[in-house]
């Protein structure tokens, strides 16, 4: 590894990384993390749970000290070894699919010599992740922007991109081992590290580059099983709901909103059938269809896309409301278009396009209103999604900044669905917390073996 001599009376820094089975990531992660300037970590361990694709080959090349485990026990286990392993006075936990930016060693380095009394330190997710397709930019840009607009006087912690001194992570316990998967243990640390009086911070300068690609599948396990029901069980075990991170107020305010909209758009469904059902499909079709272009892989997004499309085209035809089909083309032939012209440089067609979807767009609502019948619930249901709206709107104006418009109207239905699973993680935690605390209410998680240190 051949670490530069760091800086006069800076602390030494020990980056700790667990993986498994991904090679290219760690590749990129550790090709990042030696370019960093003015000086390298003193040390990387890279803890390997088994990896069958060269993981631990490229770790070696890079100079690191490669601790093998025989079997998958979580990143929480990983870390712990690495932290015991150490020998730095700072413990810097990444993630393997993260880069860090050019200068985030020196940040961290610079925070913990300022400021003696700093437990932790936590980073942020840039605006720039590295994959492109439509769900992975929504889904890292929503990290960015929690991070981003976080309290500086952090109330967690988080080892994606998060340091904290050696001797204050050992003796707090370090990681819950009792969590066997990615999921919150984390954040279990930092409560426990709040509780005890430690001090910590999120920094929105400390930045890295998130590399992970995200699907549909992977965010409805991650939203439900590994961060919601866990994160509820916690703040019930704790009794301690912050308001920050993905707990703020307005989040909250939002999931109870998304469920009243289901309700209402449930009775509206049932009253009126096609006539509400089928604008309410045409709209959806809008919103996704930037998502259905370039969000999936071009033939699977097309097909999806054009089947959605003819299917609500066809129900609409035989159902009498033919003023919906229209738009509906004409939307889905400007979809491609724009994703067509995407990367090529060429103002007019993109500008054509979005003229396109707009008015398309416009007369499809206007054709929507127009089947609908005169009835408080169409008027609950407006007013429901423009409260949403309103109070997400910061994140739709990021979005918007940073991806465009259309990006940013993509976001809504799946930045909606994010709060349907937080509403039903919540609901499921508190039954799985209930039901634990009948069996064993004096249960105790595990954590680091001190007398190891």
């Amino acid at each position: 590894m051949n670490p530069e001599i760091p800086i006069q009376g800076f602390p030494r820094l020990s980056v700790v990384i667990p993986v498994y089975n991904a090679r290219e990531m760690l590749r990129n992660c550790l090709t990042h993390l030696f370019r960093s300037r003015p000086t390298r970590p003193e040390e990387c361990i890279v803890v390997d749970a088994g990896s069958t694709d060269g993981s631990a080959r490229v770790a070696v090349e890079f100079g690191c000290r490669v601790i093998p485990v025989s079997e998958r026990r979580g990143p929480a286990y990983a870390r712990n070894l690495g932290a015991i392993a150490a020998t730095g006075d700072i413990l810097f936990f990444l993630d393997a699919d993260i880069c860090v930016h050019p200068d985030t060693l020196r940040r961290v380095r610079e925070s913990f010599q300022a400021e003696p009394g700093l437990d932790a330190l936590m980073g942020s997710y840039d605006d720039e992740p590295q994959q492109q397709d439509f769900l992975s930019q929504y889904r890292n840009l929503m990290h960015c922007f929690v991070h981003q607009n976080a309290r500086r006087e952090a109330c967690t912690f988080w080892s994606g991109c998060g340091a904290i001194r050696r001797d204050v992570f050992l003796k707090h316990g370090g990681f819950d081992e009792s969590y066997s998967r990615p999921a919150i243990e984390d954040i279990e640390l930092g409560y426990r590290l709040q509780q005890a009086g430690c001090r910590l911070v999120l920094d929105r300068d400390i930045q890295v580059k998130h590399l992970k690609r995200w699907t549909f599948w992977s965010l409805l396990k991650t939203d439900v099983r590994d961060r919601g029901i866990p994160w509820t069980e916690l703040i019930l075990r704790d009794q301690q709901m912050p308001n920050d991170l993905n707990l703020h107020l307005s989040q909250r305010i939002s999931v109870v909103l998304v469920f009243l909209l289901l309700g209402v758009c449930g009775a509206a469904a049932w009253l009126w059938g096609h006539l509400f059902v089928l604008p309410l499909l045409a709209l959806l079709m809008f919103a996704l269809g930037t998502y259905w272009v370039e969000g999936v892989p071009t033939r699977v997004g097309a097909t999806l896309a054009a089947v959605l499309t003819g299917a609500i085209s066809l129900y609409a035809w035989f159902n009498g409301m033919r003023a919906i089909i229209p738009p509906l083309c004409i939307a889905l032939l400007s979809l491609f278009l724009r994703h067509r012209y995407r990367l090529e440089d060429s103002r007019w067609p993109r500008r054509l396009n979005t003229t396109l979807l707009a008015l398309a767009g416009a007369a499809g609502l206007w054709a929507d209103i127009a089947y609908l019948p005169d009835h408080p619930l169409i008027v609950a249901v407006v007013g429901i999604v423009l409260l949403l709206i309103l109070l997400n709107n910061r994140f739709y104006v990021f979005l918007a900044a940073k991806r465009g418009r259309m990006f940013a109207l993509a976001a809504v239905p799946f930045h909606l669905l994010h709060h349907f699973f937080n509403g039903l993680s919540f609901a499921a935690g508190l039954l799985l917390f209930a039901w634990k605390r009948l069996l064993s209410p004096a249960g105790v998680p595990a954590t680091v073996d001190r007398t190891d240190a």
